[in-house]
């Protein structure tokens, strides 16, 4: 089985693009600490780049920023291709199948997403009422 689940921020801020089929892709890394720190008291940090695609591409380049925490969902995806120099050179990715954030809207802090403004107010929900029952008693089992 190959899952990942991480917890990081954003490093930077999400590229949205497409394929040449009309498909969005997402490319962005996090800065994931690791549980201990370093014999210098320092804590050591993992940075892993992330890929999400169609829907989620999009929610994740509308809503987040660089300095979101975010919690991510995936499989790790290893590449290999060869550098400008000619060195063969191997990339790993995670690949992204669910995204949640974890920066609370409207914090004041850095790093904070809005949700888009609706051109519409949402109509008043109704409270549901309780209706009372007669209740005799007898257990119907």
């Amino acid at each position: 089985m190959n899952k990942v689940f991480l917890i990081g921020n954003l490093t930077r801020d999400p590229e949205l693009t497409e394929t040449a089929g009309g498909v969005s892709v997402c490319h962005f890394a996090i800065a994931v600490n690791r549980n201990y720190t370093g014999s210098d008291g320092e804590r050591q940090t993992d940075f892993f780049n992330v890929t999400a695609w169609r829907g989620l591409a999009d929610t994740v380049a509308r809503y987040t920023k660089k300095g979101n925490k975010v919690a991510v969902t995936g499989s790790i995806q290893i590449r290999n291709y060869e550098d400008n120099q000619g060195q063969r050179r191997t990339a790993v990715d995670v690949i992204a199948q669910d995204i949640e954030f974890l920066t609370a809207r409207n914090s004041g802090g850095e790093g904070d997403y809005e949700a888009p403004a609706s051109s519409a107010p949402a109509p008043a929900k109704k409270k549901p009422t309780l209706q009372s029952f007669d209740d005799d008693g007898d257990i119907p089992f």
